[in-house]
């Protein structure tokens, strides 16, 4: 698959550049994508979610009316969960919700999205660029001329660079991210990917594997 590459202007450089089949031209295996992206939310989560049950409340153990005679079900405690302020049946305990999947699996999940945004033709291949400080007003601008302002993309760097990251992390709707740092949840998530055209080394040495 080949790929015309643009400057920061919108324009075509002249230059194409070609795509490797084995990362961006598979079949899309949509199970490895969903159990890429479930792992990647799980793993965010905090779990740190807890409810008060009937042994941890702070009240009285007297027993709170008599046994029989009084017309109504027994009751022991005033921390049974059927009174206001009781403890909770079977409330929620704090827990790890991360799961391991396999590098090889991860790898095919990222393959697939790829292959995926690239039949979608959501691709965008661009000549790398750099800012001396951070700038939001060049990165829009960039944006802008590619016509992407409007949806959520995602641009994928070589190198780490402060200053495109800082310049684009007050913009909504729009990401960047390392070429090693790419994950399958931020490849679906967004509607277009501008690959710069030193990431694409990276990538395609990455997934190969």
């Amino acid at each position: 698959m080949k790929l015309s590459v643009l400057d920061i202007s919108g324009k075509e450089t002249g230059k194409e550049v070609e795509l490797s089949d084995a990362v961006f031209g598979i079949e899309p295996n949509e199970h490895a994508v969903y159990l890429d992206v479930k792992q990647h939310l799980a793993n965010r989560r905090q779990g740190t979610h807890k409810a008060k049950e009937r042994a941890e409340i702070k009240g009285s153990t007297r027993k709170i009316k008599r046994q029989k005679g009084t017309g109504t079900a027994r009751a022991g405690s005033i921390k049974s969960p059927i009174f206001r302020g009781g403890g909770r049946v079977f409330g929620p305990r704090p827990r790890d919700y991360r799961f391991k999947l396999n590098k090889n699996l991860k790898r095919l999940a990222k393959r697939s999205a790829l292959s995926q945004k690239a039949k979608d033709n959501a691709l965008i291949v661009l000549e790398d660029f750099d800012f001396d400080v951070p700038n939001t007003k060049k990165y829009v601008g960039i944006l802008e001329a590619l016509k992407i302002a409007d949806k959520k993309s995602l641009f994928v760097l070589g190198a780490p660079n402060k200053n495109v990251y800082l310049s684009a992390r007050n913009f909504q709707g729009s990401e960047v991210v390392n070429a090693t740092g790419l994950t399958t949840y931020e490849i679906m998530r967004a509607d277009k990917i501008v690959l710069l055209n030193a990431s694409l080394e990276g990538i395609e040495s990455n997934l190969n594997k």
